[in-house]
């Protein structure tokens, strides 16, 4: 494989305000995959839909996204970032438009689909970040960046719901669709150009994935506690709509969104999270997240009829999930420099594929059992992937740190 090293050298390029702007290029990008939520009881009112029906659209934009983070994200080894992160946000934009102008349910989950496949910009940019810290900078440096994702996150409820709320969920999608050309504007100014780490042609970059997936026990560890993890989120906020819509509470879309806002504490947490992923084996600091995230299903059940008691969950939950989430990318991304943004797409493909996956569990759930068997679906997801990370890798808990 031929390989091209990086020049100038990154720590060189990086700097506070070019942090900045990329973790709020990830939070504005990753916003796009996580309106629909907050939407879902306002779209399967317009199209007179099932609940399962509406479900399906938040599952397409997560398999979407899965199938844009395969197909795309390693091209980031291979052709010049900056170019492609700019071309990706018009891509998304014209998605977007014609997402607001969905005729049909059909067509508003092919579309999602499509959204979800084009929204691939944070998954450029969080490797580019880990690419230009310096080594004992990278954990707090991905972790910064990520946590302007998982607000992008929390706050993609919160807009969406209060903006379908006011003006419908038509409008909220054309708003999206300006906010991503805006951003391609802003992304082509600020960013460094990067040229690419390899020249491998793209069906050998494809092929490589396999290869990689064997070599590295780590890489699969993270991957599957990721994927678990983010299934047991995607499966609450798939249904926190459906449910606050229902008795006894009767909430629209702007309450479902307010509670993304209680999320934005566990959010602001991601720094830290990376700071001690740095210093401690990240196995261990991921694990420990996600025992966090299994007790907040628990609070989650326990106080399911207080609003008060739902709003810590959330925070409990968010905190858990990204502590996880930075653990395991302060470890992925150490694993190889030369193939960073495919270590990161293999890693993200799992994650979203468990998105999807408990996104599709949360709305079939949801039609059986209602919100205790959600939260104990949840649970499931979770100890599979805490198990089975001890079950694959008992050798690693007492790793060298990573």
């Amino acid at each position: 494989m031929s390989l091209q090293q990086p020049k100038p050298a990154p720590s060189a390029r990086l700097s506070r305000r070019l942090v900045f702007t990329m973790a709020v290029a990830a939070g504005v990008a990753v916003a796009n995959l996580y309106y629909v939520q907050p939407l879902l009881h306002e779209i399967q009112v317009d199209f007179r839909a099932a609940s399962w029906q509406v479900g399906l659209a938040a599952t397409m934009t997560q398999i979407g996204y899965a199938l844009g983070l395969f197909l795309f994200v390693p091209l980031g080894d291979s052709l010049e970032r900056r170019s492609l992160i700019v071309r990706m946000c018009l891509a998304t934009a014209a998605g977007l438009v014609l997402l607001a102008g969905s005729p049909n349910l059909v067509w508003l989950t092919a579309l999602c689909l499509v959204v979800g496949a084009a929204t691939i910009v944070p998954q450029l940019v969080v490797p580019y970040a880990a690419h230009l810290a310096p080594a004992e900078e990278r954990g707090r440096t991905v972790g910064t960046v990520m946590s302007g994702l998982l607000i992008g996150v929390l706050l993609a409820r919160t807009f969406a719901g209060l903006v379908g709320q006011g003006l419908g969920w038509r409008a909220m999608y054309a708003i999206a669709a300006a906010c991503m050309v805006a951003l391609a504007a802003v992304l082509r100014l600020s960013l460094p150009a990067s040229p690419p780490e390899t020249r491998t042609p793209y069906g050998q970059l494809l092929w490589s994935l396999v290869h990689l997936i064997r070599r590295y026990p780590d890489l699969r560890d993270a991957s599957l506690l990721g994927g678990m993890s983010f299934a047991a989120f995607s499966s609450f906020w798939t249904v926190l709509s459906l449910y606050l819509a229902g008795p006894p509470f009767h909430l629209g879309p702007g309450a479902t969104g307010l509670f993304g806002l209680a999320g934005v504490a566990g959010a602001l947490a991601a720094p830290y999270a990376g700071h001690l992923a740095s210093r401690l084996p990240a196995v261990w600091t991921a694990r420990l997240a996600a025992c966090v995230t299994l007790a907040s299903f628990g609070l989650l059940f326990a106080f399911r009829h207080s609003l008060a008691g739902l709003a810590l969950g959330v925070v409990l939950m968010d905190l858990g999930v990204q502590g996880t989430q930075v653990s395991n990318q302060a470890r992925i991304y150490s694993l190889s420099d030369e193939a960073r943004s495919r270590v990161n797409s293999i890693y993200m493909v799992a994650y979203f594929l468990g998105g999807a996956l408990g996104s599709l569990i949360g709305a079939s759930v949801w039609d059986q059992f209602r919100f205790g068997g959600v939260c104990a679906a949840a649970c499931i997801l979770l100890a599979i992937g805490i198990c089975g990370i001890v079950a694959v890798a008992p050798s690693r808990l007492t790793a060298k740190r990573r």
